[in-house]
């Protein structure tokens, strides 16, 4: 896989055409979770429904522990995740602090994000973090 600039920001998982080609049959389980009766179907057999989707053992894991940043690291795509976390009851900030390398409260995360966000130092570049 090609490097590229934007590989060296910490915690940025682009969605780039090698991303894409990544987790196609992860993304294209999560978009199939769109019609209702995919979800009846998922709901009733989840190991079954997964089946049918030629996902790696590790995208099958993250989908199965709801790992949302694990999703996004192997090829995920937020938005189609998202259908993931809808089906679960999730808001955006639950997915969001989920996801928080500080391990955060929804509460506390979406208390960030109305407050500006995450701050900017040492999450500018992993060659800045260790140069710094």
């Amino acid at each position: 896989m090609a490097t590229h600039e934007y590989h060296d920001i910490p915690g940025t998982y682009v969605f780039d055409g090698a991303h894409s080609r990544k987790g196609y049959h992860l993304n294209m389980f999560c978009k199939s979770l769109d019609t209702a009766a995919n979800r009846d179907r998922f709901r009733a057999a989840p190991e079954d429904y997964l089946d049918g989707y030629a996902m790696t053992s590790e995208q099958r894991a993250a989908i199965t522990a709801r790992d949302w940043l694990g999703m996004l690291r192997l090829g995920g795509n937020i938005y189609y995740t998202f259908k993931l976390a809808i089906f679960d009851g999730l808001s955006m900030q639950h997915v969001g602090a989920a996801m928080s390398a500080e391990g955060m409260s929804v509460d506390d995360f979406r208390a960030m994000m109305i407050g500006g966000g995450r701050p900017i130092e040492g999450r500018r570049s992993r060659k800045e973090n260790l140069d710094g």
